[in-house]
C-alpha cells in the first residue's frame, strides 16, 4: 500500500490559459483552506477570464471575477515557483511542469481535466459542462486534501 499523500503548504494548479480549470480548482482549494495553504494558479499561456467560468463559481458562494490569468514564466518572475505540489489540469500543462521540477522539489501530479469551452450549445448546455468541471474538481481536491478545517463546501 502506498504512503499518504503528504500535506503541501503552497500548492500550484495549472492548466493550458489560466482561465477556466485552474483558477475554479484555486477558488476551490482556497475556500476550503483559507490559511492552512499558499494556493495560485498559473497556465501554459495566458488567456482571459471565462465568464462561464466566474459564474459557475458564483454558485458556490466563491468570487474569481477578480483573477487575473498568469503565466508559468510570470508568476516565476512575481513569487517564484515555490511550491510543494503542482496539480496539472491539462497535458500541455503537465509537460510544462515536469519541465520546470527538473530543479526544484516539487511533487507534481496530473489531474486530467476535460476542457468545458467549446461543449454546449445553448447557455444551459455550457453552463452545465463548467458544472461538470466544478463538480469534478471539487471531488478530487476533498479525496487530495480532506474536506478542510471549515467543513467548506
Amino acid at each position: 500500500m502506498a504512503p499518504p499523500a503528504r500535506s503541501p503548504q503552497a500548492v500550484l494548479f495549472a492548466c493550458g490559459l489560466n482561465s477556466v480549470r485552474s483558477p475554479m480548482a484555486a477558488g476551490i482549494l482556497q475556500q476550503m483552506f483559507p490559511r492552512a495553504m499558499f494556493v495560485r494558479s498559473a497556465g501554459v499561456r495566458k488567456g482571459e477570464l471565462d465568464p462561464f467560468a466566474v459564474s459557475v463559481m458564483e454558485e458556490i458562494g466563491q468570487d474569481i471575477s477578480r483573477h487575473k490569468p498568469t503565466t508559468f514564466e510570470e508568476l516565476e518572475d512575481w513569487e517564484g515557483l515555490n511550491f510543494d505540489l503542482i496539480v496539472t489540469l491539462s497535458p500541455e500543462a503537465h509537460h510544462k511542469a515536469l519541465e520546470l521540477t527538473r530543479t526544484n522539489a516539487a511533487d507534481v501530479e496530473y489531474w486530467p481535466t476535460p476542457d468545458p469551452v467549446d461543449l454546449g450549445d445553448s447557455r444551459e448546455q455550457r453552463l452545465e459542462a463548467y458544472r461538470a468541471v466544478l463538480d469534478g474538481l471539487m471531488k478530487r481536491i476533498r479525496q487530495r486534501f480532506g474536506s478542510g478545517p471549515s467543513g467548506a463546501l
